[in-house]
């Protein structure tokens, strides 16, 4: 077994006791007062984030390079360097907790169903890649390939962390096992078991097929969920649900569902009609969203259309609004029901040339829409696959964003 080295634990240490300075900074306890206030639906500003950074291009003078060699450590270092640097470089509205989150040893989540993937990448360095999966699914007879899963805890291994993360911690910033945060999308996990194309003709093509596929996946998250909260093993209150801010007064720390986020999406079904994204995925999922107390709804997908349907997810509290949505109408349709949660197009950052004027308008548009129909706002900056190995655009934008939302 690796042990970690004396000059290992120095360096964890170091960066932990800045860390802790920056989560003691006021400005954290506002931050969170205001995340409160627009999620609430009683906003003050819009809320900023960037997240789901392209962090290979982000290093400046070495300020994000490893340099122990621990695993454990080297998980810690990761984190602890990141977050020194968003707010040295772009200070967004994502509070720095006081605390260290040590995941427990959690096994069992999976479904079941082998994933044939072949990939295709640009960039070596970048994790983001192009995919290419093979279908598992040929007939109805298939379904039984999705499992029914079994949770089990590794106890030993959850205290080995803990003892771990202690020994790294102590006196500079309390440490907390943390559970399980469900990610429960049937459709995510559609994708890579049959492929986008052949998932989106069965849909057509073998609707029986597709209906059984998704009540069986729907009936193993509940048994996950079951499990998971029966052994105690969901995680703490949430600081982020999907890269946004998590705090609320309407949910209490007790354990359980009915006490947290969760967040649904269906980002394959974006180019569905209305009524097959209900018949396919609202109706069928309902279940899983109405476990819990508040509900994040969408990513990727335009919710262009399916306003109405939403509603049916009565515990909803934000709205994706991607890039690809029509924001004006969808602004109108939301009024103040939920949050207005805008993610802006990413590609402003990965062009071969740099407009500031391009953000500012953007972003100014979607806080006029909002102010004018009375959307509380969040702008959630993510799925930033580039910034040209310039990480200053990024910095500008979390600028610009700031300098909009607090005009």
């Amino acid at each position: 077994m690796n042990i970690i080295t004396p000059s290992e634990k120095l360096v964890i240490r170091e960066l932990a006791k800045q860390v802790a300075e920056l989560a003691h900074d006021p400005i954290m306890d506002e931050y969170k007062r205001l995340w409160r206030c627009t999620n609430a639906l009683k906003p003050e500003r819009p809320m900023i984030i960037a997240d789901q950074i392209c962090w290979n291009e982000m290093d400046v003078d070495n300020e994000l390079t490893l340099v122990t060699k621990h695993p454990d450590c080297q998980n810690y270092e990761r984190e602890l360097r990141q977050t020194i640097y968003r707010r040295k470089y772009m200070p967004d509205d994502m509070p720095v907790e006081p605390f260290i989150r040590v995941p427990k040893a959690i096994h069992g989540c999976g479904l079941g169903v082998d994933i044939d993937i072949s990939t295709l990448s640009t960039d070596a360095s970048n994790n983001v890649v192009s995919q290419r999966y093979k279908n598992q699914f040929a007939s109805i007879a298939d379904v039984e390939k999705i499992k029914m899963p079994t949770i089990t805890h590794d106890t030993t291994e959850t205290t080995r962390r803990m003892a771990v993360a202690d020994e790294l911690f102590d006196g500079i910033l309390p440490i907390r096992a943390e559970g399980n945060m469900p990610y429960l999308s049937v459709w995510d996990q559609v994708a890579m078991w049959m492929s986008v194309e052949d998932a989106l003709y069965a849909m057509i093509d073998e609707p029986e097929m597709m209906h059984a596929i998704v009540s069986r996946a729907v009936s193993a998250y509940l048994l996950m969920l079951d499990q998971l909260e029966g052994q105690g093993l969901l995680c703490g209150p949430q600081s982020l649900i999907h890269c946004t801010g998590a705090y609320t007064d309407e949910l209490s720390c007790e354990p359980g569902t009915k006490n947290r986020w969760m967040y649904g999406l269906a980002q394959m079904l974006g180019t569905v009609s209305p009524s097959m994204y209900n018949e396919f995925e609202l109706e069928p999922c309902k279940p899983i969203f109405e476990r819990f107390g508040l509900v994040y709804y969408g990513c990727c997908e335009p919710m262009d259309g399916k306003i109405e349907i939403i509603r049916k997810i009565k515990n909803i509290r934000k709205l994706s609004i991607s890039p690809w949505a029509n924001q004006d109408q969808l602004s109108k349709e939301i009024m103040g029901d939920w949050v207005f949660s805008r993610k802006p197009n990413p590609a402003y950052l990965a062009t071969e040339g740099f407009d500031e004027d391009i953000i500012r308008a953007d972003l100014t548009h979607t806080k006029d829409i909002c102010n004018k129909n009375g959307n509380a706002l969040e702008f959630i900056q993510k799925d930033i696959s580039t910034v040209k190995y310039q990480p200053q655009r990024l910095w500008k934008w979390v600028k610009i964003a700031r300098e909009v939302a607090e005009a």
